[in-house]
């Protein structure tokens, strides 16, 4: 069961929204893309780091650029790991990979790669923002 609902201006939405994308690009389907799997990856890791961003009250631009997002925070003194930096490969999949056109179909390999990369951006946010103090 999903969990409740919580404001958009509270981080921890932007988390399970992030986590929500993250369950769906692990389901592998004969019927669905591995780039619509890769662009739930992208996203978890999109909604991820804009849930920092809002933890630590950082303005933030309407973007799917992973690298964008990565710079404010390092520019806020956030220090990551290499494997966050390196999910910035991600936003090739939020636009091109979702539609018909020039790119080439995403590999098994590379679906592998953009899940793990994913994962490790929604675990590390998720040790970054505090729980509440009502708790």
């Amino acid at each position: 069961m999903p969990p409740e609902h919580l404001p958009p201006e509270d981080p921890r939405e932007w988390l399970n929204r992030a986590r929500s994308n993250l369950a769906r690009s692990r389901v592998r389907h004969p019927d669905v893309y591995l780039e619509d799997l890769c662009f739930d990856a992208q996203q978890a890791a999109e909604k991820s780091l804009k849930a920092l961003l809002i933890a630590r009250r950082i303005r933030f631009p309407f973007t799917h650029n992973l690298g964008e997002l990565i710079a404010l925070l390092q520019q806020d003194g956030v220090v990551m790991p290499e494997s966050v930096l390196q999910a910035a490969a991600l936003t090739d999949y939020a636009v091109e990979a979702r539609y018909p056109g020039p790119s080439e179909a995403v590999r098994p390999d590379q679906h592998a790669r953009a899940l793990a990369l994913a994962e490790d951006v929604v675990q590390w946010v998720a040790q970054q923002i505090p729980e509440p103090k009502d708790k």
